[in-house]
């Protein structure tokens, strides 16, 4: 139990001098670097390209090379490396409105006028003003009203190329792309990731978002903006765990 302690300990002054670096200087770019290949557990994916045939030099009397990607061969995204542009249209609304009204009253009366011949020594017992007849009697009353609407209305029009990351065995593709920009200390990130049929694709290599499957797109960023925006961490604890 110590040493996590202790590491986790050495590794707090690391985080503080990268918030106050953030903070100070603005946000960094990340690295460019080749997607992570969106993969499922259980599925067969085609990441490499040994099975796909390498450029040749064309012979003396031919302009055709075998695996040539040109002259009037399809310029659409079809294998691992690919890029294939994504235009992310998104204009959604949305609007639901709702009531509640319950009512409920309920009384009970119940006695014990016999109960073996002991009834008048409980009335010995027993606070005056007893009587058999009227032992036990509740009322109760209760009521529920409530309402709740929402109003949701989001709009997105990007454009963003995004790489092929691996190959299904039924021909689909799964795709990634990320893209940044920075100005004036805030940094934008949009990526997004899927799974496309090649077919979707059209012939000047674009597609779009609402034809990709189980879609991920994500579009946000940090930096100075951000953060005053951002709810302070120790109210949304306490916004999250307060039974109130």
């Amino acid at each position: 139990m110590r040493l996590p302690t202790l590491a986790l300990l050495a590794l707090l002054p690391l985080a503080a001098c990268s918030t106050v670096q953030e903070a100070v200087a603005g946000p960094d770019l990340t690295p460019v670097r080749y997607p992570a290949a969106l993969v499922g557990q259980q599925q067969e994916v085609i990441l490499a390209s040994a099975n796909q045939p390498m450029p040749t030099p064309a012979s003396a009397n031919s302009l055709w090379r075998t695996g040539a990607r040109a002259f009037f061969l399809d310029q659409r995204a079809n294998r691992v490396g690919d890029i294939v542009t994504v235009q992310i249209e998104i204009d959604d609304r949305a609007q639901t409105s709702n009531s509640t009204n319950s009512n409920r009253s309920g009384s009970m009366s119940a006695g014990v006028p016999n109960f073996l011949g002991l009834e008048s020594s409980l009335g010995r017992i027993l606070p005056g003003g007893f009587d058999p007849a009227n032992a036990i009697s509740t009322n109760s009353t209760s009521s529920n009203t409530g309402s709740g609407s929402v109003s949701r209305s989001e709009k997105i029009n990007l454009v963003i190329a995004a790489v092929v990351t691996g190959v299904l065995p039924n021909g689909n593709m799964m795709i990634q792309g990320t893209q940044e920009v920075r100005t004036n200390g805030e940094l934008r990130q949009l990526s997004v990731a899927g799974i496309i049929r090649p077919e979707d694709i059209t012939s000047s290599n674009t597609i779009r978002h609402s034809q990709i499957a189980e879609a991920r797109i994500s579009y946000g960023g940090r930096g100075d903006i951000s953060r005053v925006q951002r709810t302070p961490a120790g109210q949304a604890l306490v916004e999250t765990f307060s039974p109130f």
